[in-house]
């Protein structure tokens, strides 16, 4: 007997969740649109900043006047560098911004090796998709990553956020409080879960390895034919099986923002981490999604803080 059709598995996987398949894009009922504009700093004043879009165009938008910024640190807009890689959250339109990141990256992976006395060089395995990065943790920054990465050695979990420089990936946060169990050895999901519930609740975080504009998810709980990844179909969070294309309905607890996001990646890594998101309660175990930056922002999502308390099914 063949596997059943994509389309198939979309039905059984929208029947387990509770939910009708829908068309990407924001729940209406969640208020005024946030939109994602992403491009190239041109130039920057206190009240204008001025892109280059991946597409080539040069936008100008307004700097709300509550507008924050991050590069490594909290900075006025004004006070980033020429040339980064900004992402913004935008309101009216996505003609006024109101919240800019420059030159962020989020760096999640198993590690490999960890070289140096002061800055640390750290090898990370990133996935099958994704394959082995080099980061370099300041050594200002190597405290507080590892308090909340206390098992700092090969075989365990990472997940940082930092910007880039000069083609180097700099961690500066901790993204998590690192799970106390080697990669290879998730908990299973409770067996109460049976995958029948008609919301799950659990964590929502973003990765930057999509493409720049994609709105989108990885998903862990992806059949590993249709994957191609034997390493996919592993969480904690109780998840039904999806296949690439499903669209998952994920609501952000903490902003009351809804999105239908198209699965378009396998999230295989993200499975791996049975923790806890405490922006605004404490979620459930397990990462239910890992989003673009662009769908992750627009349902209301910071970077830094790098997850939201999430669900996925009915809205």
């Amino acid at each position: 007997m063949g596997h059943p059709s994509v389309e198939r598995r979309r039905v059984l996987a929208a029947a387990a969740l509770g939910r009708e398949s829908g068309v990407p894009g924001p729940d209406p009922a969640g208020g005024q649109p946030l939109r994602a504009v992403a491009g190239e700093l041109l130039d920057v004043s206190p009240h204008v900043i001025t892109i280059e879009t991946p597409a080539g165009a040069e936008e100008r938008l307004v700097i709300a006047p509550w507008a924050t910024a991050w590069h490594g640190a909290d900075v006025a807009p004004a006070d980033l560098p020429l040339g980064s890689m900004v992402l913004m959250r935008a309101l009216r339109g996505a003609r006024v911004i109101e919240r800019i990141w420059a030159d962020t990256t989020r760096m999640t992976g198993t590690i490999q090796s960890i070289k140096g006395r002061e800055d640390l060089t750290v090898e990370l395995d990133c996935g099958p998709h994704r394959g082995h990065r080099t980061i370099v943790i300041p050594y200002r920054s190597s405290g507080r990553l590892q308090v909340r990465h206390p098992k700092f050695e090969p075989g365990y979990l990472f997940d940082a956020i930092g910007i880039r420089r000069d083609g180097t990936s700099l961690a500066l946060l901790p993204a998590t409080s690192q799970p106390p169990y080697p990669a290879r050895s998730v908990p299973p999901a409770p067996t109460a879960y049976a995958r029948t519930q008609s919301r799950i609740a659990g964590t929502a975080t973003w990765s930057d390895t999509f493409d720049q504009e994609e709105l989108g998810a990885a998903y862990p709980m992806l059949e590993r034919a249709d994957a191609g990844c034997r390493q996919a179909g592993v969480s904690c969070a109780g998840l039904p099986y999806l296949s690439v294309g499903s669209m998952l309905q994920v609501s952000n607890v903490c902003s009351n923002r809804s999105a239908n996001v198209p699965v378009v990646a396998c999230g295989c890594v993200a499975g791996r981490f049975c923790d806890r998101c405490v922006e605004c309660d404490t979620s459930p175990r397990g990462r239910i999604a890992e989003l673009s930056p662009f769908s992750y922002v627009e349902l209301g999502g910071d970077l830094v803080n790098g997850c939201f308390n999430a669900q996925i099914g009915l809205g």
